[in-house]
């Protein structure tokens, strides 16, 4: 056995719930942070964190029955999470039934750890349990490494669409993964 194998054997994803929202809350902001601080103005990353990842912001998600949040731990430490949403998709998606995979974050260390994987087959799940044929995200067009990711897992660009991060108006790739497609996780 692997120490990969080992890793992953202690590595559970289940949903989210209300009582997750102070952990999440403070998980998915540092993701963020980590993930996308160097890169933007810190004013206009603090004003996105506080707008988007508060204990009252999480507690609303997790409660949301239109979104899936999905959370990977490692021996009881979050790892990783995801949240898929149901509902409107930009007009490049096309396809009246598809939602979107609206988050999609790792902790660093946990890179290369197949955790990525695992989550996003977990990701799939939940998308056709809204009844979706077709999964999208947005991905900021500066970020190779997360749009590497998406294509290897079978995701194809098919637009663009504005991110706001705390009044700094970016361009994001929209990519798309069809579900019902052999090979689809």
């Amino acid at each position: 056995m692997t120490t990969a194998d080992i890793f992953m054997d202690r590595l559970a994803i289940r949903r989210g719930l209300p009582a997750d929202a102070a952990a999440l809350a403070a998980f998915a902001a540092r993701s963020f942070a980590d993930t996308f601080g160097a890169a933007n103005d810190p004013a206009h990353l603090q004003a996105f964190l506080d707008a988007t990842y508060g204990v009252e912001q999480q507690s609303r998600e997790l409660a949301d029955v239109d979104t899936a949040t999905l959370l990977a731990t490692l021996d009881g430490e979050l790892v990783a999470y995801a949240q898929v949403h149901r509902g409107e998709a930009p007009a490049c998606v096309g396809a009246a039934d598809a939602v979107e995979l609206q988050r999609f974050y790792v902790d660093r260390a946990a890179h290369g750890s197949g955790v990525a994987q695992r989550l996003m087959q977990a990701v799939c799940t939940a998308a056709r349990g809204f009844g979706a044929r077709g999964l999208w995200l947005g991905v900021w067009e500066r970020n190779p490494r997360a749009i590497a990711f998406y294509a290897k897992c079978g995701y194809v660009d098919v637009g663009s669409k504005t991110f706001d991060v705390g009044g700094d108006r970016q361009s994001d790739r929209v990519m798309l993964l069809p579900l019902d497609q052999p090979g689809a996780r």
